[in-house]
């Protein structure tokens, strides 16, 4: 992800760097702990290896997540949150509450529930 060099405030660049449908979704996963590119694959439904990874690439990029290397073969790498994803974690976890709160309001508890939300 290519950062640019002008932003009329701070809020522009946060923006830049979880834009897009799967970056709060990783991050939420992340948030529960480390976890290999395929857990994390297997835990994000309807997301693509292909976008996984660039997704993840972008977000090492920026400091958000970091990845650890293991040794041996074949070789495992595993994806945490840093100290700045934390905190980018924290607004993340802001608006899936608002989400909530707006899906009770639409009737969609049975979804919550289903979601172990409620």
């Amino acid at each position: 992800m290519k950062m640019r060099n002008e932003y009329t405030c701070p809020l522009e660049m946060t923006h830049d760097i979880i834009r897009g449908k799967w970056k709060p979704i990783i991050l939420w996963q992340l948030n529960k702990g480390s976890h290999s590119l395929s857990a994390l694959k297997n835990s994000i439904n309807g997301i693509s290896q292909k976008m996984l990874i660039q997704h993840l690439n972008e977000l090492l990029e920026c400091g958000i997540i970091h990845k650890s290397k293991g040794e041996g073969y074949p070789l495992k790498s595993d994806y945490v949150l840093t100290e700045r994803g934390k905190r980018l974690f924290e607004a993340v976890s802001i608006m899936q509450c608002i989400g909530i709160e707006m899906m009770i309001e639409d009737g969609r508890q049975d979804f919550l529930r289903d979601k172990g939300l409620l």
